[in-house]
């Protein structure tokens, strides 16, 4: 049964999308991945974080990996020991809060290797974060040190004395930024490709 879960797993990850290749241009990931955009798009008009600031914490957390989780520490250089982390899939959610999320939010399905999950995930710390600690889903660095904190951790300014996590939040800052411009030249060839959506009430 052990090697049998483990080929499954494996063949989870084997059959998940492989990272964009131009991870720098919005426009290039979604020509690549159009169903992302769906998600996105879809956890912003649920919860408010703009899809630019979602994918930036994507990038950030996991460079769009679905399955990728915290490196193990080797004893002896060969003894694999305990990962330093829960964290796991494209959001780098951890157990307790996905849990959170699943009773809150989500459901017993929803998996942290799956982008639609990942980004309503994103989503719904986001809109918790802003009513917790008053951040503006429009300021995507702070939204990020939350993230990484937590919003009882933000507020204590634990992000000030770590500064990996300012130099994180400046890159997810300038990244949705730049995602932003670049899908403002790009976003309407993805609002209404499918047969369904009609022009003009596809377009937002």
């Amino acid at each position: 049964m052990a090697i049998g879960l483990a080929l499954f797993l494996s063949g989870c990850a084997t059959f998940a999308p492989n990272p964009p290749q131009d991870q720098s241009n919005i426009c290039e990931i979604f020509r690549e991945q159009p169903s992302w955009y769906d998600y996105a798009r879809e956890s912003q008009e649920k919860w408010g974080t703009p899809i630019a600031t979602q994918m930036a914490f994507i990038q950030q957390e996991s460079s769009f990996r679905s399955h990728i989780r915290p490196d193990r520490k080797y004893y002896l250089g060969f003894i694999p020991g305990p990962r330093p982390s829960s964290a796991k899939g494209y959001a780098q959610a951890q157990d307790p809060v996905w849990e959170e999320y699943e009773d809150q939010a989500g459901s017993l399905f929803a998996r942290r290797t799956h982008m639609k999950h990942a980004t309503d995930f994103i989503g719904w710390y986001n809109r918790r974060s802003q009513q917790q600690a008053g951040i503006s889903l429009t300021n995507p660095e702070h939204l990020y040190y939350a993230y990484h904190e937590g919003a009882g951790g933000y507020q204590r300014g634990t992000y000030r004395g770590k500064s990996h996590v300012l130099s994180a939040g400046r890159q997810v800052a300038a990244r949705a930024n730049r995602y932003q411009a670049q899908l403002n030249s790009c976003e309407a060839e993805f609002q209404c490709r499918k047969f369904y959506q009609v022009w003009p009430f596809c377009r937002r």
